[in-house]
């Protein structure tokens, strides 16, 4: 196939690489994408029968029943990811980084994700990780509207995973590590020569694995090239304590008379004015300098003979995101299986017992009618003879036979098959790990602990796959946060979301314009509009797979409901709660007049009535009264201590004069006090 390719090629070197890579991945990945597309026809096709297997039976008239169970078991391992869909949040790292800047990415991460519909490409990713063992989705941009050159990001799901050809020497749990991959789709002749004039319409020979046949004769098939190389750069330590990046190793100690370029925030690359790059005013020194592992990205568009466009992207990674399903190596090779594939052989297994069980009970003969032959040669002759296949009143026999006609008991179901066919289900559920409580069926539990138990036996036996598709969303959130100074760096008004979904307006613009800003704010002593810098500092994400927010809002209602009943007297705090939780038409009205109205009997109560002032009036003289009286208390109780301390000073006094007089001669005069 290679050589075919080749005989098309223009001589370009890139061109020439990608078809070597592509046959490398076709190579490589081969037995992957085989075992994907059994997997995908035996659960979406429902071709669960082998081809050889079913045309026998059906040249002899045999019944091909398909009862499907896997289907249920991958609806249910998807709608549960549904139901708890991984949030991205954004986390500063360096000193550079804003907490608040971090709410504002975060924010606008999950406009994206609204405004996009990234739901389906989740859901579109993890079905086929379930089903077949990968699913993809991929960020691209897109104008934000048809009169400006504003670009926005946009999650899109890519509906056939098979139309993507990875790194195949990738190891790492997400697309971190790609250095190249395809993408391949077709379209019709007339599209090809509308976009791409002048180029010959020479389809790249793509989906070996699966024919060309389904494109015809109409339909080209282009590729796109996504390839990732790593670029020198080194970080340079300046005198000023500032770390700036370039291309070119500087030495040691080297000083700058004139400067270094300045440098953009955002791309690392030099500011271009008017005049020409801007220089820094001030010379400076190299204090130090190490390599940076940086890396460049291009898409190429390719057609089986040339490159038909090249996009420089602005991101250092390949946004194409993978979300597996059971990931494992096996003598140096990398494969991927689905939950069903283990299954397969159980499922073939009950489809055949099924059919079986319905072969033997309706071709099994009817039950005949036995008795002497001229019993049946009677006036209702015609009645015997279809006695099997139609109802009759009532059935005559000549009066005189001896012995009437009697039916033969009927042989039975056979319990045999059936009981193969229950057996074959229990194995399904036992590979699986979803059994009938996960699926909402009645089992032999009785309390809502034990179901709730077995049920989580399910979701944890199957949670591999919701942790995959976290670990793609997070990776998503990376490339969001790589690519999102490079498209929202422009001064413009942007849509944010909080985790509630509310949505607000913010600023944002170039780090000078923040600047001028923040310092606008600290001269005016007062708040201003903020404006945003979003290429400054150096961010993280992290991804919460709790319920969603719909879940969340209605399992909030419910419990502020439960709330209400047990305690009714605090229902004008929690209604309003409650009715926010609602997402009904109305309830943003219904909403206002509770607001309304608890504004006015917050007014009310700041007004008190004629009873109301009377009373604190009379509450007000009681207060005065019990000082009053306080403070004559307290003036008595000196009084009193002041009559003690006399009445000590007195007494101590003649103790005093007793004692002197004790101590002289007896003719001594006596003192008196």
């Amino acid at each position: 196939m290679a050589e075919d390719r080749k005989e098309y090629a223009d001589g370009d070197p890139i061109h020439t690489e990608a078809m070597e890579r592509f046959d490398l991945c076709e190579d490589v990945d081969s037995e992957n994408r085989i075992n994907q597309i059994d997997d995908i026809k035996f659960v979406k096709l429902l071709e669960q029968w082998p081809e050889n297997v079913r045309q026998q039976r059906e040249q002899e008239g045999r019944p091909c029943l398909t009862v499907d169970q896997l289907g249920s078991v991958v609806r249910q391992v998807v709608n549960d990811s549904r139901l708890n869909k991984p949030q991205i949040k954004v986390k500063p790292v360096d000193s550079k980084a804003d907490p608040k800047t971090a709410e504002i990415l975060a924010g606008l991460i999950r406009n994206i994700e609204y405004s996009s519909n990234s739901d389906v490409a989740y859901d579109t990713a993890i079905d086929y990780a379930v089903t077949s063992g990968r699913g993809y989705f991929r960020i691209n941009a897109e104008y934000a509207t048809d009169d400006t050159f504003d670009q926005d990001l946009v999650i899109e799901p890519i509906a056939d995973p098979l139309s993507v050809y990875p790194d195949p020497f990738s190891t790492d749990a997400t697309s971190a590590d790609w250095n190249f991959c395809f993408v391949v789709d077709s379209i019709s002749e007339d599209d090809y020569e509308k976009k791409y004039r002048g180029k010959d319409v020479v389809s790249w020979d793509a989906l070996s694995t699966l024919g060309n046949s389904w494109f015809g004769d109409e339909r080209a098939v282009i590729a796109e090239y996504w390839k990732r190389e790593e670029i020198e750069s080194w970080a340079v330590l300046l005198s000023t304590n500032e770390t700036v990046k370039v291309e070119k190793k500087p030495a040691d100690g080297e000083v700058y008379e004139e400067g270094l370029p300045a440098l953009d925030p955002v791309t690392g690359q030099p500011v271009i004015g008017p005049d020409g790059p801007v220089w820094m005013q001030e010379p400076v020194t190299v204090v130090a300098t190490r390599p940076i592992r940086s890396f460049k990205v291009t898409q190429y568009i390719l057609s089986g003979k040339e490159i038909l466009e090249t996009v420089e992207w602005p991101g250092t990674l390949i946004p194409i995101i993978p979300v597996y399903g059971q990931d494992f190596v096996v003598e140096g090779r990398r494969h991927f299986s689905s939950l069903i594939r283990p299954a397969k052989d159980a499922q073939r297994m009950k489809n055949y017992w099924r059919s079986t069980t319905t072969e033997l009970v309706a071709l099994a003969p009817k039950a005949p009618w036995v008795g002497p032959e001229k019993a049946f040669n009677g006036a209702d002759a015609d009645k015997w003879a279809t006695a099997n296949s139609e109802n009759h009143a009532f059935l005559s026999y000549p009066d005189n036979v001896s012995a009437r006609p009697e039916r033969q008991a009927f042989s039975g179901v056979p319990a045999g098959a059936l009981q193969e066919a229950l057996n074959a289900s229990d194995d399904i559920k036992s590979i699986t790990g979803i059994y009938d409580a996960s699926l909402g069926a009645r089992s032999n539990e009785t309390s809502g602990v034990a179901i709730n138990a077995r049920q989580r036996e399910g979701d944890v036996s199957t949670f591999h796959y919701i942790d995959n598709l976290a670990r793609g969303i997070k990776h998503a959130g990376r490339i969001l946060i790589d690519l999102i100074p490079h498209y929202y760096s422009s001064e413009r008004v942007i849509r944010v979301l909080d985790p509630e979904g509310e949505a607000q307006s913010v600023q944002i613009g170039s780090p000078e314009q923040a600047q001028q800003a923040q310092a606008a704010e600290q001269q005016q002593e007062a708040e201003i509009n903020r404006i945003y810098a979003l290429g400054v500092g150096k961010y993280d994400v992290a991804v919460d797979t709790g319920p969603s927010f719909t879940t969340q809002r209605e399992e909030f209602n419910a419990f502020v409901t439960e709330l209400i009943r047990a305690l009714p007297q605090y229902a004008d705090i929690f209604g309003p709660f409650a009715l926010k939780s609602f997402d009904a038409p109305g309830v943003d009205k219904l909403i206002k007049e509770v607001e309304r109205r608890q504004q006015l009997a917050e007014q009310n109560a700041g007004q008190p009535t004629p009873e109301q002032q009377e009373k604190q009036a009379e509450m007000q003289l009681k207060a005065q009264e019990g000082q009053l009286k306080a403070q004559e208390a307290q003036e008595n109780a000196a009084l009193e201590r002041e009559k003690l301390q006399v009445e000590m000073y007195r007494a101590e006094t003649e103790r005093l004069t007793a004692v002197q007089n004790a101590m002289q001669p007896r003719d001594a005069p006596r003192t008196y006090a």
